[in-house]
């Protein structure tokens, strides 16, 4: 069942796609011209960036799953790999890339011996991932459920992940599926690893209580905003010694509602 969470997101994004679009009093209809008017429109903090039409169409077809109608900003690409160190090799896997603007952001900024795993249940943004990343072969594309994520790490030979960054919806999830697949994630996590999402509601802190720590804030340069949140894995007692390097930190608070739990 969709949650009304998700209803109100997609809502609230569409809403604001029309009054974007509309011109002298009359919305666009026509894809091209919508996608025309999000090219050529101003937004404050560059929240707004060309909006493909493969985004789009897909938006259409799926809004609940993909939820929102424009990829996130720069500003909120570039705040989410900040929380990642990338100074060692990494293994990340990422839940639900859609056109990939993370996931260009982490390949750029990640060592030549560092794997990223895409893990895109839409076929359309799976193949246009393996488009993007086909001279990579760091980055694995999978056309498949998060959930497929032990097999999937099996499978190329990997242990664990460091990071794992998700910008699903995980308010439309049942809970069941919701904890099943926060039980694999933490599992599939090294000692000192991190969780990172970005999410419309801040709602998954109440079902996450088996990572240890988790930090968020509340990001405003981004159409909608979202909350960033990072969940903590702790080292245990037989592993302190692989844990993995705090990246710098900035100020923590982009807007308001910034909060923590210990």
């Amino acid at each position: 069942m969709i949650s009304d969470q998700s209803r109100t997101r997609s809502s609230y994004d569409f809403a604001w796609y029309v009054r974007l679009t509309t011109r002298h009093g009359r919305v666009a209809t026509d894809l091209d011209s919508l996608t025309s008017s999000l090219d050529n429109s101003e937004a404050p903090y560059d929240c707004l960036h060309p909006v493909s039409a493969l985004f789009f169409k897909r938006f259409l077809k799926r809004p609940f799953q993909i939820a929102s109608i424009v990829p996130s900003s720069k500003a909120m690409v570039e705040r989410v790999a900040g929380k990642m160190d990338f100074s060692q090799p990494r293994v990340i896997a990422e839940y639900g890339p859609g056109e990939g603007v993370h996931s260009r952001e982490i390949a750029r900024r990640m060592s030549s011996d560092s794997h990223l795993l895409l893990f895109e249940v839409d076929a359309a943004f799976a193949r246009d991932l393996e488009r993007q990343f086909a001279d990579d072969p760091r980055v694995h594309v999978i056309h498949g459920d998060a959930a497929t994520l032990p097999n999937e790490l099996k499978r190329h030979g990997f242990a664990q992940c460091d990071y794992i960054l998700s910008g699903i919806p995980f308010s439309i999830l049942k809970i069941e599926k919701k904890r099943a697949l926060l039980r694999k994630t933490y599992d599939a996590l090294a000692p000192g690893g991190r969780f990172i999402i970005y999410q419309v509601t801040n709602e998954l802190r109440q079902h996450a209580r088996l990572f240890e720590h988790a930090e968020s804030e509340y990001f405003l340069q981004n159409i909608p905003p979202m909350f960033i949140t990072v969940f903590h894995k702790t080292p245990s007692l037989h592993s302190r010694g692989r844990r993995i390097p705090q990246p710098k930190r900035a100020s923590r608070l982009v807007g308001v509602g910034a909060d923590r739990s210990e």
